[in-house]
């Protein structure tokens, strides 16, 4: 079990020049206090052939540290207020818990008006850029691999839920936070959007954030935010892994899009085999290949209490658990729910930030501080008609 505290050690001189943000870190310890004129030599003064993410918040380098060793530097853009909430709550979250599956703080800097966090770099960038986004390179990306993928984003994930106290909810996890070092062992990733769930409660009500596609109905419709929430993320990330697709693809045919609908409709006809990655050439155990299929429908169940603890998620992955697949329940979609658009506008505009990045750097495809109505969307993209707080 590992605990952290909400204030940290060694005070920080107050050279901010903001006094919330010099009372939130009136105090740390266990995270290694770096100078600006040191980082901005470790990224040749954040030289843009070095920059390897960036997202809404910021931008991401790597960079050699004095030690000789590579990092990954997250620098926080200084006109973004939301942006000082996210990197105020990594540093809390991530600086006293370590875990194979999640990624190293280093350290930060805080001088002036400048906040940069800094990271281990990890050499083989993220799902998102990888396995989904077909830039494979010399990766490879075999059954094994995978398999071994998805159980560690599950330990990771377990970890934080289970034996870091307080609990955390990630409330992000999707495949651009998941990155991969050079023996392709996965570390969950961006922190900023964490929340801790205080003893003895089972939820907290907090406003919605989180990325389309990975977000939990329940949760994005009421607010009520459980560690279920990112039992379903990971069940969406677990199918995405398996069949090597996004969950969300508006080239394909319509009843192929989504690839929960699809899952279930294939889980129904007892054909799940055909949604496993056909650049496997068919060199997988399909019997595995498929109980992690129907384990991601187990996550993503439309009902909260139904999905699996992921320590229970972890035991099942790895067989050491059976479970009765006549019991899986209809996968909970949000489009169940909400008036989802899909229109074909040859200029579609996202009502959400992007990142085009292997690093994110918070902001992809995420909302936050955000309100979801039904209203119908004026513009053509896959969002939840919502009324977005324009600071993401």
């Amino acid at each position: 079990m590992t605990c952290f505290p909400f204030l940290f050690g060694r005070r920080l001189d107050s050279a901010t020049g903001d006094p919330e943000l010099d009372d939130e870190l009136s105090g740390v310890h266990n995270v290694h206090l770096y100078s600006y004129k040191e980082l901005r030599i470790a990224t040749d003064d954040f030289s843009p052939v070095n920059k390897i993410g960036e997202g809404g918040f910021g931008s991401v380098f790597k960079g050699k540290l004095r030690n000789g060793q590579m990092a990954a530097i997250k620098v926080l853009s200084s006109e973004s207020r939301q942006g000082v909430r996210e990197f105020l709550t990594e540093i809390q979250v991530i600086s006293d818990i370590e875990h194979e599956n999640l990624v190293k703080l280093y350290g930060c800097c805080v001088e002036g008006n400048h906040r940069i966090l800094v990271y281990n770099y990890l050499e083989n960038n993220s799902l998102a850029q990888t396995l989904l986004g077909g830039r494979h390179g010399n990766l490879e990306f075999g059954w094994r691999t995978r398999a071994k993928i998805c159980i560690g984003v599950a330990k990771g994930l377990a970890y934080l839920h289970e034996e870091v106290r307080p609990h955390i909810v990630h409330r992000d996890i999707k495949a651009s936070n998941i990155l991969l070092d050079q023996d392709m062992t996965p570390k969950i990733s961006d922190f900023g959007l964490a929340k801790l769930i205080p003893p003895n409660m089972t939820h907290v009500s907090t406003r919605v954030a989180g990325t389309i596609g990975y977000l939990a109905p329940e949760y994005a419709i009421k607010g009520q935010l459980t560690r279920r929430a990112d039992v379903y993320s990971f069940g969406v990330l677990l199918i995405e892994i398996v069949s090597g697709r996004s969950n969300t693809n508006t080239r394909l045919p319509v009843d192929e899009q989504y690839i929960l609908e699809r899952t279930w409709k294939l889980f129904e006809r007892k054909e799940l085999v055909a949604l496993v990655d056909t650049s496997l050439n068919g060199d997988f155990d399909a019997e595995q290949a498929c109980r992690f299929l129907k384990i991601g429908l187990l996550c993503t169940q439309d009902s909260p209490k139904l999905r699996p603890s992921m320590s229970n998620v972890v035991r099942m992955l790895t067989g050491e658990r059976a479970f009765d697949d006549r019991t899986i329940t209809k996968p909970g979609l949000i489009s169940d729910f909400m008036d989802l658009k899909i229109r074909n506008d040859p200029k579609p505009k996202m009502e959400t930030n992007h990142t085009s990045s292997d690093y994110n750097s918070s902001g992809s495809n995420t909302l936050e501080h955000t309100t979801l109505t039904s209203e119908p969307s004026s513009h053509a993209t896959t969002v939840f008609t919502p009324v977005y707080d324009r600071s993401i």
